[in-house]
């Protein structure tokens, strides 16, 4: 007989043998159970989690005659009856297996669905099973949805699929959806210990755990890998013969790596990653090994119980839990994770791992859990707030090793006056500390030097510092700023600061100021407030009243209200009334407009029509050309100008902004100030 693969041969036949979908288990017997039956069912996961294998226990469990073929619908199917064994075996006439990757139109769909009408032959229900069913067409889904919403009795529908989201929802809404869950290594573990047994074939445990994690979550990918690994080793699951298969990474690698760490010893990092390459290992691999290995180790340090007994590793995970900190297990476990990111910008896999290892050997959190002082006094303009960033320590390395190297012993001798970080006691430097120190020491030297040499004549005219670079100057400076006192507190370091920003940003305003007269002129009326309005505010309206029309004779009112567009409310609103008579038969308007182009013949028409309108009485409109005053749009101006100033005295006496004003010095920016 033909070799038959673990897959296959260990399918499950019952709800009872599947593994890791408890809660669809659950769902699917109590149905059964109660008869509590739907219609469509759609099962969703990633390969290999038993969606085809749930759809055939169902089938059996819908279709089981019992041992005496007596039997109903049953959670427990007897795998014994006809019906049972059909379908197990893959030829019941009654359980169809559709694979919608190849029968994805719209005329397969059609036959199945011409199909479905007929009662099942030997069967107590005719079930469709549909695999993929997301790679139907859309013609395909519209063509099944009635029938999906209202089969025969006799007809049970399950649907398959990896990708649910392409599924339409007025199909997803026609079904029972159970969503299959991926499994977890424990789970693969103990069904892969099980089977090997039955088999008889020898097996160790941690290879069993390396091949679930190969797994990623597939059951039916394990048992191909199991198989696989049983040729490779010719009849022996053996860790060395897995690691060998999957290109797995030895974990000693790692664990000497995080030894060398510990240890400070850059050498033996390189030459654990040389012999990496040596053997042609994965670096992308080694970096997510190594972030597992560090999860794990923190995991030790917090929850022991959480790391797994049957861990070949365990014993070094605990030891390396009580070597490092909390503190440098999180910052190794993000430069790990963060190294992995970069390797594809590297210039090579091994430089990007190497620079990955000396990125964890050169960062480590501070001993004292204090910012080091850089060089100078930087430390006196920057502000207490900031937190330490490995980052800063690394700008200043390149320049602090320089000036080491470039110091005469004689010039390391620190002033008293100039306290050092503490360090803790027993606990060495890390190379980053150490050339920040050394750069401290040399900086020192040469201000004493500096005050033992003779002032040398300065010129007749300095050049003046850039405003910009006012801040980079004084923070590269050796002595403190001639306000700030070296025993100053912190609250007296932080005046200090104010007092240096304050005088940086004048320096940088008054460079900034125009060097003409002219451009001092524009820039002030930039700045300068809205103008005044008129003193007449509101403008006074020479009204010419019509009685026999009900009108007041207030022309820039009448004229803002007509309902006119375009260059007619232009004409409208800009024109100023001259002169208004009733003629009893008609009413003459004559208007004085400023700009000729208003007066064109549709345009002063146009308004004519809706003065009409307005009065009900036929309305002649004359114009003539000059200057205006009382116009609409004037009275708007003057009103916008009145709110303006009613707006900007109610801010100015706010007594918020009062007291802004007095006790920070705040200024109103000129034209900020909107009113509603």
């Amino acid at each position: 007989m033909s070799y038959q693969v673990l897959a296959r041969k260990y399918r499950p036949k019952s709800f009872e043998q599947l593994v890791g979908q408890e809660h669809v288990v659950r769902a699917l017997t109590h149905a059964l159970e109660q008869k509590r039956l739907h219609h469509a069912y759609l099962f969703t996961g990633t390969r290999g989690v038993g969606k085809t294998t749930l759809s055939r226990i169902l089938a059996k469990s819908l279709n089981c005659q019992g041992p005496d073929g007596q039997g109903g619908i049953t959670a427990q199917p007897c795998g014994v009856c006809e019906a049972c064994v059909a379908i197990d075996a893959g030829r019941f006439v009654d359980y169809i297996e559709m694979d919608a990757a190849s029968n994805r139109g719209v005329d397969e769909m059609a036959q199945l669905l011409e199909q479905a009408v007929y009662a099942p032959s030997n069967a107590r229900f005719k079930v469709y099973m549909i695999d993929e069913v997301h790679m139907l067409t859309n013609h395909a889904f519209n063509s099944m949805l009635k029938t999906l919403e209202e089969p025969p009795e006799h007809v049970k529908f399950i649907l398959a699929t990896t990708d649910p989201q392409k599924i339409p929802v007025t199909v997803l809404s026609r079904c029972l959806q159970f969503n299959l869950k991926q499994m977890p290594p424990g789970h693969i573990v103990g069904h892969l210990e099980n089977i090997l047994q039955q088999e008889s074939v020898e097996f160790d445990p941690p290879a069993l755990r390396l091949l679930a994690q190969g797994a990623q979550g597939s059951m039916r990918d394990a048992l191909s890998l199991t198989d696989q690994a049983i040729a490779y080793a010719a009849g022996k699951v053996t860790l060395e013969a897995v690691q060998g298969m999957l290109g797995a990474l030895d974990q000693s690698y790692l664990v000497r790596l995080l030894d060398a760490l510990a240890a400070r010893d850059g050498a033996s990092l390189l030459a654990v990653a040389d012999e990496m390459a040596e053997r042609s290992l994965s670096y992308n691999a080694a970096l997510q090994d190594l972030g597992t290995l560090l999860h794990r180790i923190a995991l030790a340090q917090t929850v022991p119980a959480a790391v797994p007994q049957d861990l070949p590793e365990r014993d070094d995970i605990i030891r390396l839990s009580a070597v490092f900190d909390a503190e440098e297990v999180q910052l190794f476990y993000q430069i790990a994770v963060h190294g992995r990111n970069e390797l594809g910008l590297a210039p090579d896999e091994y430089a990007g791992f190497s620079m990955t290892l000396l990125r964890m050997l050169a960062f480590r959190p501070l001993e004292d859990g204090s910012e080091p002082q850089s060089v100078g006094s930087t430390a006196n303009v920057r502000n207490a707030a900031t937190p330490p960033v490995p980052a800063r320590a690394a700008a200043h390395a390149n320049s602090a090793i320089a000036a080491a190297t470039a110091t005469v012993p004689a010039r390391t001798a620190a002033p008293a006056s100039v306290p050092s970080a503490p360090a803790k006691a027993g606990s060495p430097m890390s190379p980053a500390r150490a050339a920040l120190e050394a750069a401290r020491s040399a900086s020192r030297g040469q201000a004493a030097v500096a005050a033992t040499a003779p002032v040398a004549r300065a010129p007749a005219v300095a050049p003046a510092p850039k405003p910009e670079r006012m801040v980079e100057t004084v923070a590269q400076s050796d002595s403190l700023p001639p306000w700030v006192s070296e025993e100053m507190p912190d609250a007296n370091q932080t005046v200090a600061n104010d007092v240096h920003r304050d005088v940086t940003r004048e320096t940088a305003q008054k460079k900034t100021e125009p060097i003409n007269q002219q451009s001092d002129v524009t820039a002030e009326r930039t700045r300068a407030p809205l103008p005044e309005p008129d003193a007449g505010l509101p403008l006074e309206i020479s009204l010419q009243p019509l009685p026999s029309l009900g009108w007041d004779g207030n022309w820039p009112k009448l004229a803002a209200a007509l309902p006119v567009r375009g260059v007619v409310q232009q004409l409208a609103q800009q024109s100023e009334l001259v002169k208004c008579v009733d003629e009893g038969h008609a009413v003459q308007f004559q208007l004085r407009v400023p700009v000729d182009t208003l007066r064109s013949a549709g345009s002063v028409d146009k308004l004519a029509a809706a003065l009409t309108e307005h009065f009900g009485k036929t309305v002649r409109v004359e114009s003539e050309l000059g200057a205006v005053r009382q116009t609409a749009n004037a009275q708007a101006l003057a009103d916008r100008a009145a709110r303006q100033r009613e707006a900007e005295q109610e801010i100015q006496s706010d007594p918020f902004v009062q007291s802004l004003i007095r006790e920070f010095g705040a200024s109103i920016v000129p034209g900020s100030i909107k009113p509603v």
